[in-house]
């Protein structure tokens, strides 16, 4: 189990952590995960320090890990990630003695939060994406959840001398969860970053391009693609010039990985 500066708990005892394609991620269901950001949250109120920073991992981040070593070091920097991928839940399966009950998709998981939130008066802000799609991104969410008492946000645009007046603003806001979707490594580094600094902050979620989803700017695949794991190749179909080449290359890499550094 690691602790945040201020000796809030990150990940419970209770939760087991699997080695898969050579990241250590979180044996939880996408219920537990929800319930747990929101109540890292709400014990870290008013408490000041540096927020619990949870990201995510797919077969592209594993093939990314293997590769650059910095990027590695990011995510072992995060306190505790997620499987955000079917393959790594069925590599788990195989291989594992404690396999991973299902996928936890970032997509999936903030309408989990948000179907809680209005009971423990759950706060988020949404950092990253256009201005447009951001500013869609949390009316639609706005929409979707009006019980929620506050989901706020601003563009992922922005220059590094404006990085600290942006830390200021979100600060400013308190939000209880800090979803950030710049991609990665960018989402990553930037939270690394900053740590230290958003101490208004309850925790911090990486997001990848959630909010593209979340503005219907992408749609996702059918459900049964989702359950045998190709909605990555559902993507591929739809943005072939930008996806087709990424997924050949780190396909074959993600499946070495996940065959021979699981357990």
């Amino acid at each position: 189990m690691s602790s945040s500066a201020n000796g809030t708990p990150v990940v419970d005892q209770a939760l087991a952590i699997a080695t898969i394609g050579g990241l250590p991620i979180v044996v939880t269901d996408r219920a537990t995960a929800a319930r747990r950001l929101c109540d890292l949250a709400v014990a870290r109120r008013g408490r000041g320090g540096r927020p619990p920073f949870v990201t995510s991992a797919n077969g592209q981040v594993l093939a990314l890990c293997d590769r650059e070593p910095d990027v590695r070091a990011l995510f072992l920097a995060a306190d505790a990630i997620h499987a955000d991928g079917m393959p790594m839940v069925f590599a788990s399966r195989l291989l594992c003695r404690t396999p991973l009950p299902e996928r936890v998709a970032t997509t999936d998981l903030i309408h989990d939060v948000m179907t809680i939130a209005p009971q423990a008066g759950i706060r988020s802000f949404l950092l990253g994406a256009t201005a447009e799609v951001n500013a869609t991104a949390v009316a639609n969410l706005r929409r979707l959840y009006p019980d929620v008492p506050e989901i706020a946000g601003r563009d992922g645009y922005f220059s590094e001398v404006e990085e600290t007046a942006v830390v200021e603003a979100i600060n400013a806001a308190a939000p209880d969860i800090l979803w950030v979707g710049m991609g990665v490594p960018r989402e990553q580094r930037f939270v690394l970053r900053n740590l230290d600094r958003l101490t208004s902050v309850g925790v911090i979620k990486t997001a990848g391009g959630l909010f593209d989803f979340l503005a219907g700017r992408r749609s996702r695949a059918p459900l049964f693609l989702q359950k045998v794991g190709l909605e990555w190749a559902w993507r591929a179909m739809l943005e072939p010039r930008r996806l087709g080449l990424r997924y050949l290359d780190t396909n074959f890499t993600a499946v070495r990985l996940l065959l021979t550094r699981t357990g």
